[in-house]
């Protein structure tokens, strides 16, 4: 092995190193997540015709992003993005918190059939993601 890639390697195993990785791995499932949130506000809008367009999304996708950040913060996610446990915890406070936001801050609602929907929904889209990353990390 020649002295650069030794050094490289060496760069690469230092705390700093490990520690950038894991927060710009943490950020991307993060990512990932939203993106995952807002196509099923947009899959929920098609199906109930209320429209597409950007800010019909958002209006309805906002109340389980907010949901997504605090569930990622109180499950401390960004620790385990990956872990199959801590993607459930997600799953179920992002369903949590956005039916409670939605419940008393849109005009949205909350029926029982929806929120067995969106619980579904959301814990296949968040764990499914999360299988298929640790498939392809392997």
């Amino acid at each position: 092995m020649t002295t650069d890639r030794v050094a490289s390697r060496a760069s690469q195993s230092t705390p700093t190193a490990r520690a950038q990785r894991s927060t710009s791995s943490a950020a991307a499932v993060f990512a990932l997540d939203a993106v995952l949130v807002a196509i099923f506000a947009a899959v929920g809008n098609r199906s109930h015709q209320t429209g597409l367009s950007p800010a019909d999304i958002a209006s309805t996708a906002w109340p389980f992003l907010l949901g997504l950040c605090l569930a990622w913060l109180l499950a401390f996610t960004w620790r385990r993005p990956l872990s199959l446990p801590r993607g459930a915890l997600t799953a179920l406070g992002t369903v949590l918190a956005g039916m409670l936001l939605r419940h008393y801050f849109t005009d949205g609602g909350v029926q029982i059939s929806f929120i067995v929907v969106a619980a579904l929904s959301l814990s296949a889209l968040l764990l499914g993601s999360r299988l298929a990353l640790q498939l392809l990390r392997r």
